[in-house]
């Protein structure tokens, strides 16, 4: 049964719940505008598009991270990069990961490394491609002409850009690869990331992308959710942007980045890996070809640009060559001490490294004023300081709270704040819960 309506839901699950049980036929959809989400259908009457052979292109973080998802989907996938030594190493990082890329170890026998010298050749046979290269145009397009010239008719090929629009990057390709072509953007790590962003265009051939929405909702077990082509797409104009701003005010308190972690993580209910941790996980030169792509895509009178601009530290950790997990290491670093790795982080001010703690203890000043402020965050911001100083002091103990899981000696800490100890770990964790709860009642923005 064909349905060619448009309804507007508000609960998203109860609507696929509906439309699994009641329509297998058809399949849904959502676009978005800057108003509302528009869903709607696309009658599936002939048998969706077998995808069984893809080739990736890329074996960077996001590349190895889709390559190891579809191997986990049980099928063949060849993962080329600039040498095969280059895509080799991506598979035993692979392999090593933690948490791991891989459902079960003999899922690494489904990929296959290669040269795009040598094996770019194997484009001729895949139903889908999907390039993961560095976020530059020049050398984007430079694949796609490679790829134009080997496809067969019909296969799919994306791009898992995070930020360059679709328009930038199929001004140059041909009417046919244009209609096929369309950005998927996983999120890192792919394996535990749900969210799937498809972006098309006017250009696209709907039928052929809607197998390809299928594909990655039965296959690859993903949350499609298919977008216009607008700049950031959805989850990185809105999650980039808080992230910048998290940023930019731990620079201007001069938080510790694990300071500003221990906020801008659990208390807010974001995972731990805080800003920086977060930073440090997608790839520090990744963030800045993203916040450069921002930039000259949006109006200048969007607030993005006053937290968006470039920053002497980012540069400087990119140029000696700390890029993150990736990499020697970024905003934390593991270092080796007496034959012991442990973790480091690094101080902004001076460019050096040091244990990660929080090093920030309450004094009894502090203990003292904030008591005085009968446990109001808001009074204590606004108590008459100068230079932010109330603030920088409330921060510092909400990420004191927010750091409970670091060790015990938070638990100290926390009774001279409160003036009580806490039996065991559920009564911390419930106690921490309502004190970020009702600093978030109170206003306080952090």
């Amino acid at each position: 049964m064909d349905v060619s309506c448009r309804v507007l839901f508000h609960f998203v699950g109860l609507l696929e719940d509906i439309y699994y049980n009641f329509h297998p036929n058809t399949l849904i959809i959502f676009i978005t505008n800057s108003e509302i989400c528009d869903f709607f259908y696309i009658s599936l009457k002939k048998k969706m598009m077998k995808i069984s052979k893809v080739v990736v292109i890329g074996s960077g973080t996001m590349g190895s991270g889709i390559a190891a998802q579809v191997a986990n989907a049980g099928l063949q996938v060849h993962l080329l990069d600039l040498t095969k030594d280059i895509a080799t190493s991506a598979c035993e990082r692979i392999k090593n990961s933690r948490p791991p890329l891989l459902m079960e170890d003999e899922c690494l026998s489904k990929i296959i490394p290669g040269s795009i010298e040598n094996d770019i050749e194997k484009i001729k046979e895949a139903d889908w491609v999907v390039e993961a290269v560095v976020e530059r145009i020049d050398i984007k397009k430079s694949i796609y002409s490679k790829i134009d010239n080997l496809r067969k008719p019909g296969a799919l090929i994306s791009s898992n850009t995070s930020s360059i629009p679709l328009k930038v990057l199929t001004e140059d390709m041909s009417d046919e690869m244009k209609k096929v072509f369309c950005i998927t953007h996983f999120f890192n790590p792919v394996r535990y990331m749900r969210l799937l962003e498809l972006v098309i265009g006017p250009q696209n051939d709907k039928e052929k992308i809607s197998d390809l929405v299928t594909f990655g909702d039965k296959i690859l077990g993903k949350t499609v959710v298919v977008c216009k082509d607008s700049p950031g797409f959805l989850g990185n104009r809105v999650g980039v942007y808080a992230m910048q701003v998290a940023m930019t005010e731990a620079f201007n308190l001069g938080l510790s980045v694990e300071e500003a972690d221990a906020v801008f993580g659990r208390p807010l209910g974001i995972p731990k890996t805080g800003i920086f941790g977060l930073y440090d996980l997608i790839g520090i030169d990744l963030m800045a070809d993203v916040l450069k792509s921002f930039i000259k895509e949006l109006p200048t009178s969007d607030p993005f640009h006053e937290v968006g601009k470039e920053l002497p530290i980012i540069n400087q950790l990119i140029k000696d060559g700390y890029t993150g997990r990736k990499g020697k290491g970024g905003f934390f670093r593991m270092n080796k001490s007496s034959g012991t790795k442990v973790l480091e982080s690094l101080n902004y001010k001076n460019n050096t490294y040091k244990l990660e703690i929080i090093d920030s203890m309450p004094t009894d000043e502090i203990i003292t004023e904030y008591s005085h402020s009968n446990g109001n965050f808001v009074d204590l911001c606004e108590g008459g300081h100068v230079d932010k100083t109330g603030e920088v002091k409330a921060v510092k103990l909400l990420s004191i709270a927010g750091a409970y899981w670091r060790g015990d000696e938070n638990n100290k800490m926390l009774q001279r704040i409160y003036g009580t100890a806490f039996e065991n770990q559920e009564e911390l964790d419930n106690h921490c819960l309502l004190y970020t709860s009702d600093a978030a009642d109170e206003g306080l923005g952090v």
